[in-house]
């Protein structure tokens, strides 16, 4: 019988299948191969005396370790517009990330109601210009939630953001019902609280959705400045037109990129971003 993973406490994984969810233990040789089991992972399983066992883990196509879930295709980054302030830096680490792991990123913006109508917004600007689809929500008041199920079905989609950025509310909003404890905004730090406490896939029709604990902080360290340009979709169009092979888009001479970023066809801000990334990762071999 063959099934995804689609909770694992305590040693205990839940497997849905065709007809329903089964409690597994995994076999003892996955240890020895220094394997374990993830959320998201297709299984086969066999069923004993009413107890269920993994017998096969199938190959991943991803594997993100925090969240710790596999096999996801597109990942929610979730951001306020208000009430925490959008981390610009954040944000773009975030996209990086999807990148790294061939997840289709979609930019939801969430509580629109806490801007002006005809505030623009840079950051709002530089997502687009990069390429990403963006949505704009009200998830307390339902808005733009069933535009969200939509993006959900035939997919496996990490939920991701910051604390307090409303990510339990969406869940809640798209389950209809409290599926995750939402929290309130620390009024001293104006910042969230960590309100959800492991990952596991919510069945969602067609897909499935991976709640995620909400964290403020996401290290790269793991990406190396070969990959690094690779991450930036906007950049697609003009890698290998540089007058030198193997170019950074840095302080090379006859970049195409940067001539791009001069024709204002790439965000100023996503190149910042880049350089600094780049920077970063260049201080961190100097350092070895």
């Amino acid at each position: 019988m063959e099934g995804t993973i689609i909770k694992g406490i305590a040693g205990f994984y839940y497997i849905k299948t065709d007809k329903n969810v089964v409690e597994c233990k995994a076999r003892g040789k996955f240890r020895h191969n220094e394997l374990t089991p993830m959320v998201g992972d297709k299984v086969e399983i066999t069923i004993k005396n009413g107890k269920g066992v993994i017998d096969k883990i199938y190959p991943r196509i991803n594997k993100l370790i925090r969240p710790s879930v596999a096999n996801v295709t597109q990942a929610l980054v979730v951001f306020a517009l208000r009430n925490p302030e959008i981390n610009e830096e954040l944000l773009n680490k975030f996209l990086l990330n999807c990148e790294y792991n061939n997840l289709k990123a979609i930019v939801c913006f969430n509580k629109l109601d806490l801007i002006l109508q005809e505030e623009t917004n840079e950051i709002v600007e530089m997502v687009k210009s990069a390429g990403y689809e963006t949505l704009f929500l009200k998830a307390k008041e339902g808005y733009g939630i069933d535009l969200i199920r939509e993006k959900l079905q035939d997919n496996v989609t990490v939920l991701c953001g910051p604390s307090g950025v409303g990510k339990s509310t969406i869940l809640n909003s798209i389950m209809g019902e409290e599926v995750m404890a939402t929290g309130e905004i620390s009024e001293k730090l104006r910042r969230g609280k960590h309100t959800t406490r492991h990952s596991e896939l919510i069945d969602i029709g067609n897909g499935f959705l991976v709640d995620t604990p909400g964290f403020s902080s996401l290290e790269i360290e793991f990406i190396s400045k070969e990959d690094l340009q690779q991450c930036f979709p906007e950049f697609d169009s003009y890698i290998g037109n540089c007058k030198f092979t193997g170019c950074f888009h840095y302080k090379e001479p006859g970049c195409a990129v940067k001539h791009a970023l001069e024709q204002k066809k790439i965000n100023a801000k996503r190149y910042g971003f880049y350089i600094k990334m780049l920077e970063d990762i260049n201080n961190r071999k100097k350092q070895w």
